[in-house]
Protein backbone atom coordinates (compact mmCIF):
# COMPACT_ATOMS: atom_id res chain seq x y z
CA UNK A 1 0.00 0.00 0.00
CA UNK A 2 1.36 3.18 -0.75
CA UNK A 3 1.68 5.53 2.01
CA UNK A 4 2.92 8.72 0.44
CA UNK A 5 1.46 12.03 1.27
CA UNK A 6 1.01 14.87 -0.18
CA UNK A 7 1.86 17.91 2.09
CA UNK A 8 -0.43 20.25 0.10
CA UNK A 9 -3.46 17.62 0.27
CA UNK A 10 -4.25 17.70 4.24
CA UNK A 11 -3.29 14.16 4.66
CA UNK A 12 -4.99 12.51 2.05
CA UNK A 13 -2.41 9.35 1.30
CA UNK A 14 -1.51 9.50 -2.56
CA UNK A 15 -3.33 6.51 -3.19
CA UNK A 16 -6.48 7.65 -1.98
CA UNK A 17 -6.41 10.31 -4.44
CA UNK A 18 -5.13 8.11 -7.13
CA UNK A 19 -8.62 5.92 -6.61
CA UNK A 20 -10.68 9.00 -6.66
CA UNK A 21 -9.31 10.21 -9.71
CA UNK A 22 -9.44 7.27 -11.42
CA UNK A 23 -13.01 6.63 -9.94
CA UNK A 24 -14.01 10.11 -11.85
CA UNK A 25 -12.69 8.72 -15.03
CA UNK A 26 -14.82 5.61 -14.85
CA UNK A 27 -18.19 6.23 -16.51
CA UNK A 28 -20.85 4.17 -16.71
CA UNK A 29 -22.18 1.74 -19.60
CA UNK A 30 -20.52 -1.11 -20.99
CA UNK A 31 -16.08 -1.18 -20.52
CA UNK A 32 -14.95 -4.89 -20.84
CA UNK A 33 -11.82 -3.14 -19.64
CA UNK A 34 -9.68 -2.13 -22.70
CA UNK A 35 -10.75 1.64 -21.73
CA UNK A 36 -8.47 1.02 -18.76
CA UNK A 37 -4.97 2.11 -19.59
CA UNK A 38 -6.80 5.59 -21.18
CA UNK A 39 -8.29 6.31 -17.99
CA UNK A 40 -5.37 5.08 -15.68
CA UNK A 41 -3.31 7.64 -18.13
CA UNK A 42 -6.21 10.70 -16.76
CA UNK A 43 -5.96 10.00 -13.56
CA UNK A 44 -1.84 10.05 -13.49
CA UNK A 45 -2.50 13.59 -14.74
CA UNK A 46 -4.81 14.42 -12.18
CA UNK A 47 -2.42 13.68 -9.25
CA UNK A 48 0.87 14.47 -10.44
CA UNK A 49 1.72 17.79 -11.98
CA UNK A 50 2.13 16.98 -15.47
CA UNK A 51 0.85 17.86 -19.00
CA UNK A 52 0.71 14.28 -20.18
CA UNK A 53 0.77 10.73 -19.41
CA UNK A 54 1.48 7.61 -21.79
CA UNK A 55 1.52 3.75 -20.88
CA UNK A 56 3.55 1.11 -22.89
CA UNK A 57 4.41 -2.31 -22.53
CA UNK A 58 7.00 -4.79 -24.40
CA UNK A 59 5.12 -7.79 -25.71
CA UNK A 60 8.07 -8.46 -28.54
CA UNK A 61 11.46 -7.70 -29.53
CA UNK A 62 10.68 -5.77 -32.11
CA UNK A 63 9.10 -2.67 -30.21
CA UNK A 64 6.37 -1.64 -28.01
CA UNK A 65 2.89 -1.54 -27.86
CA UNK A 66 0.84 1.47 -26.51
CA UNK A 67 -1.81 0.78 -24.30
CA UNK A 68 -3.46 4.59 -23.39
CA UNK A 69 -2.07 7.70 -22.93
CA UNK A 70 -3.61 11.37 -22.53
CA UNK A 71 -4.18 14.37 -23.80
CA UNK A 72 -3.43 13.02 -27.78
CA UNK A 73 -0.24 14.80 -27.70
CA UNK A 74 1.35 12.39 -25.03
CA UNK A 75 -0.15 9.33 -28.09
CA UNK A 76 1.44 11.44 -30.77
CA UNK A 77 4.96 11.56 -28.28
CA UNK A 78 5.12 7.44 -28.10
CA UNK A 79 4.53 7.23 -31.73
CA UNK A 80 7.08 9.06 -32.79
CA UNK A 81 9.24 7.15 -29.90
CA UNK A 82 8.48 4.33 -31.58
CA UNK A 83 8.60 5.55 -34.61
CA UNK A 84 12.44 6.14 -34.19
CA UNK A 85 13.11 2.78 -32.71
CA UNK A 86 14.65 4.86 -29.43
CA UNK A 87 13.88 7.31 -26.11
CA UNK A 88 13.77 8.04 -23.00
CA UNK A 89 11.08 5.06 -22.44
CA UNK A 90 13.46 2.45 -24.17
CA UNK A 91 15.91 3.52 -21.49
CA UNK A 92 14.12 3.40 -18.51
CA UNK A 93 12.60 -0.18 -19.22
CA UNK A 94 16.49 -1.25 -20.15
CA UNK A 95 18.42 0.09 -17.20
CA UNK A 96 15.15 0.06 -14.91
CA UNK A 97 15.62 3.46 -13.14
CA UNK A 98 13.45 6.71 -13.09
CA UNK A 99 14.57 8.85 -16.47
CA UNK A 100 14.72 12.60 -16.30
CA UNK A 101 15.66 14.29 -19.21
CA UNK A 102 14.47 18.12 -20.18
CA UNK A 103 14.43 19.53 -24.23
CA UNK A 104 18.51 19.67 -23.67
CA UNK A 105 18.98 16.14 -22.70
CA UNK A 106 16.40 14.99 -25.25
CA UNK A 107 18.55 16.35 -28.11
CA UNK A 108 21.88 15.56 -26.81
CA UNK A 109 20.49 11.57 -26.64
CA UNK A 110 18.48 11.27 -29.38
CA UNK A 111 18.59 14.04 -32.06
CA UNK A 112 16.06 12.85 -34.18
CA UNK A 113 13.36 11.87 -31.52
CA UNK A 114 14.05 14.92 -30.09
CA UNK A 115 13.58 17.29 -33.39
CA UNK A 116 10.34 15.43 -33.88
CA UNK A 117 8.89 15.96 -30.71
CA UNK A 118 9.73 19.42 -30.10
CA UNK A 119 8.15 20.21 -33.67
CA UNK A 120 4.99 18.14 -32.87
CA UNK A 121 3.82 18.24 -29.36
CA UNK A 122 3.89 20.85 -26.63
CA UNK A 123 6.06 18.97 -24.67
CA UNK A 124 9.74 20.01 -23.44
CA UNK A 125 10.58 17.62 -20.88
CA UNK A 126 10.32 13.64 -20.21
CA UNK A 127 10.23 11.85 -17.14
CA UNK A 128 10.00 7.85 -18.07
CA UNK A 129 9.53 5.25 -15.20
CA UNK A 130 9.95 1.82 -15.62
CA UNK A 131 6.81 0.13 -14.27
CA UNK A 132 7.53 -2.51 -11.70
CA UNK A 133 5.19 -5.67 -10.47
CA UNK A 134 3.17 -7.26 -12.69
CA UNK A 135 4.60 -5.72 -15.90
CA UNK A 136 8.03 -5.12 -14.58
CA UNK A 137 10.84 -5.55 -16.93
CA UNK A 138 8.69 -4.48 -20.32
CA UNK A 139 5.84 -1.43 -18.99
CA UNK A 140 7.09 2.25 -18.75
CA UNK A 141 5.07 5.18 -17.73
CA UNK A 142 5.89 8.06 -19.66
CA UNK A 143 5.34 11.68 -18.04
CA UNK A 144 5.14 14.89 -20.17
CA UNK A 145 5.64 18.22 -19.58
CA UNK A 146 5.16 21.72 -21.18
CA UNK A 147 7.90 23.74 -18.90
CA UNK A 148 11.03 21.69 -18.81
CA UNK A 149 11.37 23.10 -14.85
CA UNK A 150 8.62 20.98 -14.37
CA UNK A 151 11.54 17.66 -14.51
CA UNK A 152 13.36 19.00 -11.94
CA UNK A 153 10.26 19.53 -9.70
CA UNK A 154 8.49 16.44 -9.70
CA UNK A 155 8.89 14.03 -6.76
CA UNK A 156 10.83 11.33 -8.33
CA UNK A 157 9.11 9.48 -5.09
CA UNK A 158 5.78 10.39 -5.74
CA UNK A 159 6.16 9.58 -9.21
CA UNK A 160 7.07 6.11 -9.06
CA UNK A 161 4.39 5.72 -6.49
CA UNK A 162 2.30 6.38 -8.95
CA UNK A 163 3.55 3.96 -11.56
CA UNK A 164 3.17 1.44 -8.84
CA UNK A 165 -0.67 2.30 -8.58
CA UNK A 166 -0.84 2.03 -12.78
CA UNK A 167 0.33 -1.37 -12.31
CA UNK A 168 -1.87 -2.51 -9.35
CA UNK A 169 -5.27 -1.28 -11.40
CA UNK A 170 -4.05 -3.55 -14.26
CA UNK A 171 -3.09 -6.48 -12.16
CA UNK A 172 -6.56 -6.00 -10.01
CA UNK A 173 -8.20 -5.90 -13.74
CA UNK A 174 -6.66 -9.24 -14.82
CA UNK A 175 -6.85 -11.10 -11.50
CA UNK A 176 -10.95 -10.68 -11.64
CA UNK A 177 -11.40 -11.27 -15.08
CA UNK A 178 -11.63 -13.97 -17.33
CA UNK A 179 -8.67 -14.19 -20.23
CA UNK A 180 -6.97 -16.86 -21.94
CA UNK A 181 -3.34 -16.96 -22.05
CA UNK A 182 -3.55 -16.45 -26.11
CA UNK A 183 -5.07 -13.41 -26.09
CA UNK A 184 -3.95 -11.68 -22.47
CA UNK A 185 -5.80 -9.10 -20.00
CA UNK A 186 -8.80 -6.67 -21.92
CA UNK A 187 -6.38 -3.83 -20.95
CA UNK A 188 -4.06 -5.40 -23.73
CA UNK A 189 -6.60 -4.91 -26.33
CA UNK A 190 -6.87 -1.07 -25.79
CA UNK A 191 -7.75 1.02 -28.43
CA UNK A 192 -3.90 2.36 -28.78
CA UNK A 193 -2.63 -1.38 -28.56
CA UNK A 194 -5.44 -2.57 -31.91
CA UNK A 195 -4.01 0.48 -33.58
CA UNK A 196 -0.03 -0.72 -32.92
CA UNK A 197 -1.21 -3.86 -34.24
CA UNK A 198 -1.59 -2.61 -37.47
CA UNK A 199 1.94 -2.29 -37.38
CA UNK A 200 2.36 -5.86 -36.97
CA UNK A 201 -0.05 -6.61 -39.78
CA UNK A 202 2.41 -4.56 -42.48
CA UNK A 203 5.47 -5.66 -41.10
CA UNK A 204 3.87 -8.95 -41.85
CA UNK A 205 3.26 -7.49 -45.27
CA UNK A 206 6.22 -5.80 -46.12
CA UNK A 207 8.52 -8.93 -44.91
CA UNK A 208 6.65 -11.07 -47.64
CA UNK A 209 7.11 -8.74 -50.45
CA UNK A 210 10.36 -8.62 -49.38
CA UNK A 211 11.43 -11.57 -48.94
CA UNK A 212 13.69 -10.24 -45.14
CA UNK A 213 12.97 -10.69 -41.64
CA UNK A 214 10.62 -9.03 -39.10
CA UNK A 215 13.34 -6.70 -38.31
CA UNK A 216 13.95 -5.52 -41.49
CA UNK A 217 10.86 -5.27 -42.83
CA UNK A 218 9.94 -2.88 -39.47
CA UNK A 219 13.33 -0.64 -40.40
CA UNK A 220 12.11 -0.11 -43.64
CA UNK A 221 8.60 0.55 -42.77
CA UNK A 222 10.39 3.01 -39.96
CA UNK A 223 12.54 4.74 -42.68
CA UNK A 224 9.71 5.07 -45.10
CA UNK A 225 7.67 7.01 -42.49
CA UNK A 226 10.54 9.15 -41.38
CA UNK A 227 11.22 10.71 -44.77
CA UNK A 228 7.81 10.84 -45.45
CA UNK A 229 7.19 12.91 -42.06
CA UNK A 230 5.09 10.29 -40.64
CA UNK A 231 4.68 8.02 -37.78
CA UNK A 232 5.43 4.31 -38.56
CA UNK A 233 1.23 3.72 -37.28
CA UNK A 234 0.07 5.57 -39.94
CA UNK A 235 2.11 3.88 -42.87
CA UNK A 236 0.97 0.83 -41.39
CA UNK A 237 -2.64 1.63 -41.24
CA UNK A 238 -2.51 2.64 -44.97
CA UNK A 239 -0.53 -0.59 -46.05
CA UNK A 240 -3.00 -2.65 -44.44
CA UNK A 241 -6.08 -0.55 -45.76
CA UNK A 242 -4.48 -1.18 -49.22
CA UNK A 243 -4.19 2.69 -49.66
CA UNK A 244 -0.42 2.04 -49.78
CA UNK A 245 1.36 -1.27 -51.50
CA UNK A 246 4.54 -2.86 -49.75
CA UNK A 247 6.18 -1.42 -53.34
CA UNK A 248 5.20 2.13 -52.34
CA UNK A 249 7.53 2.02 -49.45
CA UNK A 250 10.25 0.22 -50.37
CA UNK A 251 10.40 3.20 -52.97
CA UNK A 252 8.74 1.51 -56.40
CA UNK A 253 5.36 2.76 -56.60
CA UNK A 254 2.84 -0.10 -57.48
CA UNK A 255 -0.31 0.02 -59.57
CA UNK A 256 -2.96 0.14 -56.92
Amino acid sequence: MVRCLSPDHEGVSLADRFAAALAAETTGGDDDGHLLPERLARAVTRVLPVDGAGLSVQLSRLGRCPLGASPAAAGRAERLQFTVGNGPCLLAVTTGHPVFLVAEDLQRRWPVFAELLLEQTPYRGVVSLPVRHALAGTGALDLFLTDPLGVAQLDVFDAVAVGDLVSAALTDAAVWTTWSEATGPDWLHSPAAERRARVWQAVGLTSAALDVDAAEALAVLRAHAHGAGRTVDSVAADLVSGRLVPADVIGRPGAG
